[in-house]
């Protein structure tokens, strides 16, 4: 990245970083209240009201890393991205329809438990340990966006290394997320979102000022490029083909969302069922036109680039923090991405941490009641982001949503197989079994993976996921076998129950405390 302009000086951004976290630490002593439990940290009360939650979720799924990474997508694959998207929404209201039930008739802070109810004690903790495996990852991948950009334009500059860097971040973080949890994320969320949102529009108006032709429009600018191709129907080996593109986007959705403690959290912050529906339809409608924004704003930046005859930078990810911040637009669009990126970046780490902290106590630890606990797992955790996001900084030489979505493909590959054959499935598991199938499923995609690449000439894309899903699920069921009568949780399950209906009866084992919904 470039050097800050004479326009926005270090000490403007810092101004505003500083600024925005103090709005943040703000909206988190107003809304604690006087009860700092853990029911309010893990669930909010379930007091939130729906909408700001939909609103919120919007910019917990975006993160800093869709802020840089999805616009920089555009120069290599166009359009193509918006197949995913589409089966996103196919995914949401799966979610909405199948998962959302379950979680609530669990009546528990984690939705993990449903494993317990269904299989035992082993899968239930390797459920739980995967998600936290992968979250932590991902969290720490988003949280670098955001320390790399104040690195470069304000820090570095003072002299201050970038290990002390991500330290002030992650503080900031802490601070105010330690407080209540989600009772005061689902609002920060809402303010991060807004602002998100605000600057991406702002930054295209921006640019569609600058690249106002004498004749016809910015749009008609955008149809006439080559970077609009929206479909991919014809090379079935291309990792961009529909088919390909969209069914991952549907077990993405599925399991970056449906099977995430994160994101189903704030769900079950809703206090009735029928409201969280609405804010998941809500929320995976909205994902479609938010994600077009984003792609039309790559291809501004690719169309503005070549009018002023600019060189790109090499890493994708590196095209829209040149071109805002550097003297080519007006200094409104440095500001615009700063706050953009600020926002992003702490609106999925701090309901990140908070969902971290609330896994961990409740199913590693089944400390769900201690507060004490909760506050050093909160903290330990954060100081677990500052390790990861230096590894991170060492290793990472692709986009970065490339790379969380691989690593989604390797951690929640197991978590998919193992509720897709609780909730389908009668069959029993050999639970000490699950934690070896849960490991090896991995390894041997990654096995596949390579044998395929170098001899067929065929690299999995998204589809890693799915394969590896799939995995898991055939092992699964190689290691139960069918009984006549099974008893789960403590109530018989008849064979002949047949369906999803009958799976659920099995996995929910009526011994929940069921919610009114």
């Amino acid at each position: 990245m470039q050097p800050i302009q004479k326009f926005m000086n270090e000490f403007l951004v810092l101004g505003l970083l500083l600024a925005y976290f103090g709005l943040l630490l703000l909206i988190s002593v107003l809304s604690k209240g006087s009860d700092q439990n853990n029911n309010a940290f893990f669930l909010g009360e379930r007091k939130s009201p729906w909408p700001v939650v939909a609103i919120g979720m919007i910019g917990a799924s975006l993160s800093g890393v869709t802020f840089v990474s999805v616009p920089g997508m555009v120069r290599e694959n166009s359009f193509l991205y918006m197949q995913t998207v589409m089966g996103f929404f196919v995914g949401y209201i799966l979610i909405a329809n199948v998962l959302l039930p379950v979680y609530y008739r669990l009546n528990s802070p984690s939705i993990y438990v449903y494993l317990k109810e269904r299989f035992g004690k082993y899968s239930y903790k390797t459920g739980a340990a995967f998600f936290l495996l992968s979250k932590t990852i991902g969290a720490a991948a988003r949280l670098y966006v955001v320390a790399i950009v104040l690195q470069a334009f304000v820090l570095e500059k003072w002299g201050v290394p970038f290990a002390l860097t991500v330290i002030i971040i992650i503080a900031m973080t802490w601070m105010y997320s330690s407080r209540s949890g989600i009772k005061t994320i689902v609002w920060t969320d809402l303010l991060q979102t807004l602002c998100l949102l605000a600057a991406l529009v702002l930054i295209i108006l921006q640019l569609s000022k600058s690249l106002q032709p004498e004749s016809g429009s910015v749009w008609g600018l955008m149809k006439a490029s080559p970077y609009m191709k929206m479909f991919e129907f014809e090379d079935w080996r291309s990792r961009q083909h529909f088919v390909k593109q969209f069914f991952s986007g549907i077990f993405i959705a599925l399991v970056m969302t449906g099977l995430d403690q994160d994101m189903m959290q704030k769900n079950l912050s809703i206090p009735k069922l029928d409201k969280a529906k609405k804010n998941i339809y809500t929320y995976g409608f909205a994902f479609i036109p938010v994600n077009f924004l984003f792609l039309s704003l790559g291809v501004l930046l690719l169309l503005f680039a070549q009018k002023n005859q600019l060189e790109l930078p090499v890493s994708s990810d590196d095209i829209l923090p040149v071109i805002s911040t550097g003297p080519y637009l007006s200094p409104a669009t440095g500001i615009f991405f700063i706050i953009g990126i600020i926002s992003a970046a702490f609106s999925s780490a701090d309901s990140a941490l908070a969902s971290l902290t609330t896994s961990f106590c409740v199913d590693i630890l089944d400390r769900s009641d201690d507060v004490r606990i909760r506050k050093w797992v909160h903290l330990l955790i954060s100081m677990l982001f500052l390790l990861i996001i230096l590894i991170f900084k060492a290793v990472n030489k692709r986009s970065l949503i490339d790379a969380i979505y691989v690593i989604a493909g390797y951690t929640y590959g197991p978590l998919l197989g193992l509720f897709t054959y609780g909730l389908f499935s009668k069959r029993p598991v050999k639970d000490k079994w699950v934690p070896y199938i849960a490991l090896s499923a991995p390894v041997l995609s990654a096995l596949f993976q390579y044998i395929s690449t170098r001899y067929w000439s065929y690299a999995m894309g998204y589809e890693l996921l799915m394969f590896n899903g799939g995995l898991t699920l055939l092992m699964l069921w190689l290691s139960g076998k069918t009984v006549s009568n099974q008893t789960v949780g403590g109530k018989k399950v008849g064979s002949k129950t047949a369906g999803v209906k009958g799976s659920l009866r099995a996995g929910f084992c009526i011994k929940h405390n069921s919610r009114n919904n």
